[in-house]
C-alpha cells in the first residue's frame, strides 16, 4: 500500500528484484499525464533509464516503495494519474481511518468500499458474500488504457494488505481475478496474490473464506499512525500468522478425520508447509495433537451415541488405525471404554 509514505531512505540494491518495471512505466505515464518530469522520483529510487527501457526489467520492493512515494508527493495524487481527478495526499490514509473503529473486518471492508466511492466513481469496490466465500470486486466505469493493470493490481493490494494488517492475520485467497490477459510478468502475481490466479475474468476481484469477515480488528488509531509512516510493505510482504488456522484445522479434523491422518495431510489441504502448520498453531496457543484429540473425541462420542456403527468402524471414522489404539485413547479421555460409554450414554435415566 503506497499510501501516505514519506521516507528519505535509499533503496537497498542487494535486495531481491521481483517487481516488474512495467509498473514503474505506469507511474511514469502518470507523470506524463500531468506534464511533470519523473526524473527526480526515478533517481531517488535508483532506477536507471536502461532499467526503465528493459522489457523484462525488475526492481526491488524497496525501490518500488521509494518511486511510488516520491511520485505521490510530487504529483499530489495517490492514484498516480489513474482517475479523472486527483486523490490528494492522504486520501487512502483517510480510508484507513474511516474503517479503523469497525467492530469486525466485514464492517471495515464495507466502510472502505463505501468511502472509496467518495474519492472517485471511476471504479466501484464492492464486498459480497455467497455461502462461505467472500468476494471484493472492482467495477470499472472508465477506460484506463495502459494504466489499467497497475491501477487494478494496486487497488486490490491496498485493500488486501490493509485487511491483513487490521486483523493481524494472513487472509489466504481462494482466487485473485483480473479482466485482462496474462501479462509477460505474470510470474509476479503469486507473490502479490498468493493463491489461484485467473486472467481474462469479467472483473477484478479477490475471493477468500467468509469466516475472516467476522474477525475483530486488532489495531487502533495509534497503530494506524505508525503504519501510515511506511505503508507500502503491506502490499508486498505476506502475513505469516493466520488467526483462523486453528478453526480450519478443527473443521477438517471433524469432517474428514478418516482421510486426514497426519500433519502432512493437513498441511497439504491448507496449502502450507508442515513446519508452518505447527508454528502457526503454536502461536495460537494450541498444538496439533491437542486439536486432533479434541476432534477425535467429539466425533467418537457423537458416533457412539447417535449411530449403530461398531466400535471398529467408529475408531476408523475418528482417524485411528485400529480398535486397540482407539480404545486406549478413549479410556484416557473419558475413563471408560467405548463400549461402556455407549451403554451408559444410551441407558435410560
Amino acid at each position: 500500500m503506497a499510501v501516505a509514505t514519506r521516507t528519505n531512505h535509499r533503496p537497498r540494491p542487494h535486495a531481491p528484484a521481483a517487481t516488474p518495471i512495467a509498473f514503474v512505466r505506469a507511474i511514469v505515464r502518470g507523470f506524463e499525464r500531468y506534464g511533470v518530469d519523473p526524473g527526480q522520483a526515478l533517481r531517488a529510487a535508483q532506477i536507471t533509464p536502461a532499467q526503465l527501457a528493459s522489457p523484462d526489467g525488475r526492481i526491488t520492493a524497496r525501490q518500488m516503495e521509494v518511486v511510488s512515494g516520491a511520485a505521490m508527493q510530487q504529483l499530489d495524487d495517490e492514484a498516480l494519474g489513474w482517475f479523472s481527478r486527483k486523490l490528494p495526499w492522504g486520501s487512502y490514509g483517510m480510508l484507513c481511518r474511516a474503517s479503523i473503529t469497525s467492530p469486525t473486518l466485514g464492517v471495515a471492508l464495507k466502510r472502505w468500499c463505501r468511502h472509496h466511492r467518495l474519492l472517485t466513481d471511476d471504479v466501484v469496490l464492492q464486498l459480497t458474500q455467497s455461502g462461505s466465500v467472500a468476494t471484493l470486486s472492482i467495477a470499472e466505469h472508465r477506460r484506463f488504457g495502459d494504466l489499467r493493470e497497475f491501477c487494478l493490481v494496486s487497488l486490490l493490494r491496498y485493500v488486501h494488505g490493509y485487511a491483513c494488517w487490521v486483523v493481524d492475520s494472513r487472509i489466504p485467497l481462494l482466487k485473485a481475478a483480473f479482466p485482462f490477459e496474462s501479462p509477460p510478468h505474470a510470474d509476479v502475481y503469486p507473490l502479490l496474490f498468493p493463491g489461484p490466479i485467473a486472467f481474462g475474468a469479467a472483473q477484478a476481484g479477490l475471493s477468500f473464506d467468509a469466516q475472516y469477515l467476522a474477525l475483530p480488528l486488532q489495531r487502533d488509531e495509534r497503530a494506524l499512525q505508525l503504519m501510515l509512516q511506511r505503508a507500502l510493505p503491506l502490499t508486498v510482504l505476506q502475513y505469516r500468522r493466520d488467526r483462523l488456522l486453528v478453526r480450519q484445522v478443527q473443521q477438517l479434523l471433524r469432517n474428514r478425520a478418516e482421510r486426514l491422518r497426519g500433519a502432512a495431510d493437513l498441511a497439504r489441504e491448507l496449502h502450507v508447509s508442515v513446519r508452518t502448520l505447527h508454528r502457526q498453531i503454536r502461536e495460537e496457543g494450541s498444538s496439533l495433537q491437542s486439536l486432533k484429540d479434541e476432534a477425535r473425541r467429539e466425533l467418537a462420542v457423537d458416533l457412539l451415541y447417535r449411530s449403530d456403527r461398531s466400535v471398529k468402524q467408529v475408531a476408523w471414522a475418528a482417524g485411528f488405525r485400529n480398535e486397540k489404539s482407539f480404545a486406549r485413547a478413549f479410556r484416557h479421555w473419558t475413563g471408560r471404554s467405548p463400549t461402556e460409554h455407549r451403554r451408559k450414554a444410551r441407558s435410560p435415566g
